[in-house]
């Protein structure tokens, strides 16, 4: 193939365009916004993504795992502190990781800061239904009890870190 040419685009998956304008943005508690961005069955499975904007003292994401999926974060603005098996980790602008399936992570924005992170998930999970859970629970129209329940369907699994608590009650 030489230079000019390009490989044939693959038959089983199209470019997946999202405008801002179209885009759900559901909030999961005051402060933090998780806008939608591309779920599994509009990626052939590839890949989940959205956008995760939590102000200055929002919680975050408790300690949690996934069984099947890759779960990276790219922060857009702000500093994001995340938990990855018995460490913490502060990302900046910019700053990229990537949690394998079966660590325990967890995140929130870094002490006296605000953070905006790009979120993806390979292969894709069908998440966008957990998150409209959460906004739901949020705003007290189901129960934590149904997010504790949801645990395979989503493969988000919760998990006590007793070292991702003595951080953020230090923070």
């Amino acid at each position: 193939m030489s230079e000019s040419q390009s490989p044939a685009p693959s038959p089983s998956l199209a470019p997946v365009l999202v405008r801002a304008a179209e885009a759900t943005v559901l909030s999961d508690a005051p402060g933090s916004l998780i806008t939608l961005l591309a779920d599994s069955d509009t990626t052939g499975g590839a890949f989940t993504s959205n956008r995760a904007t939590l102000a200055e003292g929002t919680a975050g994401a408790p300690a949690h795992f996934h069984t099947r999926a890759t779960e990276f974060f790219f922060v857009l603005d702000g500093a994001l502190e995340v938990l990855t098996g018995e460490t913490v980790v502060t990302l900046e602008k910019n700053d990229f990781l990537a949690v394998p399936p079966g660590m325990p992570h967890a995140f929130a924005p870094a002490a006296g800061r605000s953070a905006d992170a790009l979120v993806v998930f390979t292969p894709g999970m069908g998440r966008f239904d957990y998150y409209r859970l959460l906004d739901r629970v949020a705003r007290g129209e189901a129960s934590v009890e149904e997010i504790k329940e949801s645990a395979e369907r989503y493969d988000n699994h919760y998990v006590d870190s007793p070292v991702w608590r003595a951080h953020r009650a230090a923070a």
